[in-house]
């Protein structure tokens, strides 16, 4: 199992069209980013889970996600299915200057970058929608590109997928208190919303399946089956999420940082964080204060 918890890019946008994944390939990630991500399914099955909410990955889905949001997902890869997908990363402050000589549009884009958004993804995007035709007219200017007009192309794709994207966004998001909502994993949705309450204090599911009624065992069977992966790994992943944040918009001591996660014992932290993000805690913050993003 890869727990793809945050990546770094060493451009100012990270761009894939029509990537693709087989043979389990990135089964089951978490992701979170230091930018905005915008994903478009060409195709793939599967589950996401986002702000304790479960969605289901189907083709002609658009996703949003803010910056540092924690998104799970995983694939179904039964019957030779593969998961096809488009995307660009980007750090919206670079680029938000591009957007204000269009006022409504630059509304939309502080909206999507900072707003609290009562859904992350759109569905039914037809393939051949102009606004998907934007990633492919890109992948084909690329080669191109240099550095003396890069950030004037990159802007211009950012603003053409903004632009396309507005009219879809505001028509679901005005009629979204109307849309019906799916309630399939709603027990897993309540542990999720429990764990978002608690990952900062030592865990326990004994704790757990009290406050929610049911016994350990099917709980944790629950959780499992429907996420693909056990609670505990789970509140790990949320634990490592927090302390990426204190640790790029904070001075805080890493032992300090450790106990306001959940995690008294500050050499089992390092260990975790390394584990998962394939640095030490202080190594990944000298890494993002140099970071270009920066």
């Amino acid at each position: 199992m890869r727990y793809d918890l945050h990546q770094f890019s060493e451009k100012n946008l990270h761009f894939a069209y029509r990537r693709k994944s087989i043979n389990n390939e990135h089964r089951e990630t978490f992701h979170s980013h230091l930018g905005i991500e915008l994903l478009f399914i060409h195709d793939g099955r599967g589950t996401m889970i986002v702000n304790n909410r479960s969605y289901d990955i189907k083709p002609g889905m658009l996703c949003i996600f803010q910056p540092y949001q924690l998104h799970h997902l995983t694939l179904d890869y039964s019957n030779d299915q593969c998961f096809e997908r488009s995307m660009a990363i980007f750090e919206p402050s670079l680029y938000e200057t591009y957007f204000e000589k269009w006022p409504a549009l630059h509304a939309f884009f502080k909206h999507i970058c900072q707003g609290n958004l009562p859904f992350p993804c759109l569905y039914e995007v037809d393939d051949q929608h102009i606004l998907i035709h934007q990633f492919k007219s890109f992948q084909e200017r690329i080669p191109n590109i240099d550095e003396s007009n890069r950030s004037e192309e990159v802007s211009l794709f950012l603003v053409n997928l903004f632009h396309f994207i507005h009219p879809l966004w505001m028509k679901r998001e005005g009629n979204s208190a109307f849309l019906p909502v799916k309630r399939k994993n709603h027990q897993v949705e309540k542990i999720l919303s429990w764990i978002e309450k608690n990952y900062h204090i030592p865990y326990r599911l004994d704790d757990l399946a009290a406050s929610l009624h049911l016994s350990s065992y099917h709980l944790a069977h629950l959780f499992k089956e429907a996420t693909g992966v056990s609670i505990s790994q789970y509140i790990a992943a949320r634990r490592i999420h927090q302390s990426v944040q204190l640790l790029t918009t904070t001075n805080k001591p890493i032992l300090v940082i450790a106990e306001e996660i959940g995690l008294m014992n500050v050499s089992y932290f390092c260990k975790l964080f390394k584990e998962y993000m394939g640095v030490t805690p202080l190594q990944y913050r000298k890494r993002w204060i140099n970071h270009p993003f920066n």
